[in-house]
């Protein structure tokens, strides 16, 4: 787990919106139970701006933040109009099959949980392969809804929890030993609310999440040698 209490990094900024790069471990917005967060990691670097979505404190990725109201507001329309485009990077436990795909289980969220239930809402996730493992595979995810723990729920319902995953893994075996849950919020892409540029921001992965990939590259390395 990296540091929460360095500088926030950030991905992209104007004068009007900024993207950034949320580390694992810092909740997005704050409580009364734990104020530290996100937003006030932002003050106290002298930026004003609000999050308009949130990640689970153990996720790390970009998010995208307002800094005013009427932006916040815009902002939050793409988000129910599905207007972006919300990849991740995940690890997954397992060989994922097909290589690529899409879990459409619907959600119903309950006592800060979520699970599959014919009750639940619509829920949409692709999935693509980028490497795979002997005991892992390695995936680029976009979240077509954006449900509560949307991308865990599905992967654990699938038969490839992530490796880290400790809310939903049912007692899956994580030969890994992560520190967290291995899930980044890699890109956001989504076209500017006023001077109607694309906007590509791209956070990369953490050294934490890059030193998993490559234990489990090396795993496979070694399940294969004589």
């Amino acid at each position: 787990m990296c540091d929460v209490r360095q500088e926030l990094e950030i991905v992209y900024a104007d004068e009007r919106l900024l993207v950034v790069h949320k580390p694992a471990g810092l909740l997005t917005v704050g409580g009364p139970d734990d104020p530290a967060s996100l937003e006030t990691r932002l003050a106290e670097q002298g930026l004003s701006a609000s999050a308009v979505h949130r990640l689970d404190r153990d996720v790390s990725g970009c998010v995208l933040c307002a800094k005013d109201r009427e932006m916040w507001e815009s902002l939050a329309d793409m988000f129910r109009e599905r207007a972006l485009k919300k990849i991740y990077w995940a690890l997954a436990l397992g060989v994922v099959g097909p290589a690529e795909g899409q879990w459409k289980y619907p959600l119903l969220e309950e006592h800060g949980m979520a699970r599959v239930s014919a009750k639940g809402r619509p829920s949409q996730t692709r999935y693509r392969t980028l490497n795979r493992f002997a005991r892992a595979s390695e995936l680029e995810i976009e979240l077509v809804t954006g449900r509560y723990n949307q991308i865990r729920v599905h992967a654990a319902h699938g038969g490839h929890a992530l490796v880290g995953e400790r809310k939903y893994a049912r007692g899956k075996e994580d030969f890994l030993r992560a520190p967290r849950v291995a899930l980044h919020a890699w890109r956001l892409e989504f076209t500017h609310p006023i001077s109607g540029e694309s906007v590509n921001a791209c956070a990369e992965l953490p050294p934490e999440l890059a030193d998993l990939r490559e234990q489990a590259r090396a795993n496979q390395r070694v399940r294969k040698s004589p």
